[in-house]
């Protein structure tokens, strides 16, 4: 690994730590007893501008832990520069990729208590119906989008799991508004 990297790379790992190539190089350890880490690059691409070259890739990760599964898959972009005749990498970026969390099936009377309109104070608009057994969120009067539950008041638009509503209930258990989160950071819409 020292081979490829310039001194002076510039690295930030998928948690948004950076490290120097004496960080990589010494962290560059075989997994421990009984780990097995497979790594399959998917959606390769490399563009060359000269001395400089752009890849991006997606890294589809499973680490076997004595039997025990994760996976994970990041999307990175790295830097090489050619120089001298050989590419050293000059900057990598590495952010995870959200998969949609399991969702659990809430009945249509708990689906009837999220219905109706949220705004914000900045005058932002959700309204939740409900469809059979389904229930759609509209944003500012767009088109509805399927909601799924991760767990009862927790629900994502599937393909978006980056974004959570998160009901809140007053003292009797009513929903009163809806956290919308976002990178842990919440905007507030109150129930009309």
């Amino acid at each position: 690994m020292a081979k490829m990297l310039d001194d002076r790379v510039v690295f930030f790992n998928e948690g948004g730590d950076q490290a120097s190539k004496k960080d990589m190089v010494a962290g560059a350890t075989p997994p421990a007893a009984g780990v097995k880490i497979t790594m399959t690059v998917t959606d390769w691409n490399c563009q060359v501008h000269g001395n400089v070259a752009v890849a991006s890739f997606v890294d589809d990760q499973v680490i076997d832990s004595n039997g025990e599964l994760l996976h994970a898959r990041y999307r990175s972009v790295e830097t090489w520069l050619k120089s001298r005749g050989d590419w050293r990498m000059i900057g990598s970026e590495t952010i995870a990729l959200n998969d949609d969390p399991s969702t659990v099936a809430l009945p249509p009377p708990e689906l009837e208590q999220y219905v109706g309109a949220y705004k914000t104070a900045a005058g932002a608009r959700l309204e939740f119906i409900r469809k059979d057994d389904t229930l759609l969120a509209s944003l500012n009067g767009g088109p509805p989008t399927l909601q799924k539950a991760e767990v009862r008041d927790v629900f994502f638009t599937p393909g978006r799991a980056r974004f959570r509503k998160v009901f809140q209930r007053d003292a009797t258990g009513q929903v009163v508004a809806l956290a919308y989160r976002r990178e842990g950071h919440d905007t507030v819409f109150k129930r009309l």
